[in-house]
């Protein structure tokens, strides 16, 4: 299976969920709506749009550079982390079934990629961006901190130091996963997990934006949680960089509310304020 198969499959599955997330807990009125003033929406949020972009860009066009560099500071973790948690994953996945092992394979390819996908969609159809700029500024943060951590820190994950105890679950389970996860990431940048530390701020952002979403809440609670053990569950990360990820997502909720409550990125973004004149009614 080429990785093109691997990426289509990823589409569609996310996109069926978006669906009916979309339809069950937004409502199609407001989709529309909000398609129909999409100017007025991405003029105000454009430059912490912009933001995002440049630090993924960032993150994408430096990955062959950054494992070298990290090679040459030579601040390896791994035995730390080995030595403060010992066989914690190994236990975790001591729980193991092949039931438990889809759900989680599930979750993690799936799951995990639709949790930071529908809270755009979610924010976007508001009357008032505030949410979606949260949103914005604390993913951006967990990808900036994410991408300085990864270059400073040498980090192999449990299945790769103590493969005698801890299965590659993920990659035996479906083995065709590791086309795309070699394409976002390199074995020795497990710490922190932005699996958690992402999955953990959009549930943050869903209880404090509770009064819009109710539903929402306990579901993102679910999939943050599934995420992070699955992390685990998988051999791919430790517990401890699911509590680094964990700690950096509340950081994160303190920064964006910072940022945008005080409007601190008025100015970036390659929307003009003629994109704002269209009505908002």
């Amino acid at each position: 299976m080429a990785l093109a198969d691997v990426v289509l499959r990823l589409t569609v599955m996310v996109a069926l969920l978006l669906s009916v997330a979309s339809v069950a807990l937004v409502g199609p009125r407001r989709i529309y709506r909000a398609l129909r003033d999409y100017r007025w929406r991405l003029a105000d949020i454009g430059p912490y749009l912009t933001i995002l972009v440049l630090i993924l860009a960032i993150r994408k066009l430096t990955m062959d550079y950054t494992s070298g560099l990290s090679w040459l500071l030579d601040l390896n973790i791994t035995a730390s982390i080995y030595s403060l948690e010992g066989t914690l994953v190994a236990d975790v996945q001591s729980i193991r079934s092949p039931m438990l092992t889809d759900y989680f394979v599930f979750i993690y390819l799936y799951g995990y990629v639709f949790l930071l996908v529908f809270p755009f969609i979610a924010y976007f159809v508001r009357s008032d961006m505030t949410s979606m700029k949260e949103l914005i500024v604390a993913y951006a943060f967990n990808y900036g901190v994410g991408l300085i951590c990864y270059v400073l820190f040498i980090a192999f994950g449990p299945r790769n130091l103590i493969p005698d105890i801890v299965d590659s679950l993920l990659y035996v389970t479906y083995p065709q996963s590791q086309l795309l996860t070699g394409e976002v990431n390199h074995n020795t940048n497990v710490f922190p997990s932005l699996h958690a530390s992402l999955a953990t701020t959009v549930f943050l952002l869903a209880w404090r934006t509770r009064d819009q979403y109710r539903a929402w809440v306990p579901i993102s609670f679910v999939l943050a949680i599934s995420v992070s053990i699955a992390t685990m569950y998988l051999g791919i990360h430790w517990g401890t960089d699911v509590v680094a990820g964990t700690i950096l997502a509340v950081i994160s909720i303190y920064v964006a509310e910072y940022v945008v409550s005080r409007d601190m990125l008025a100015g970036w973004g390659p929307f003009d304020e003629e994109w704002n004149l269209f009505d908002r009614a």
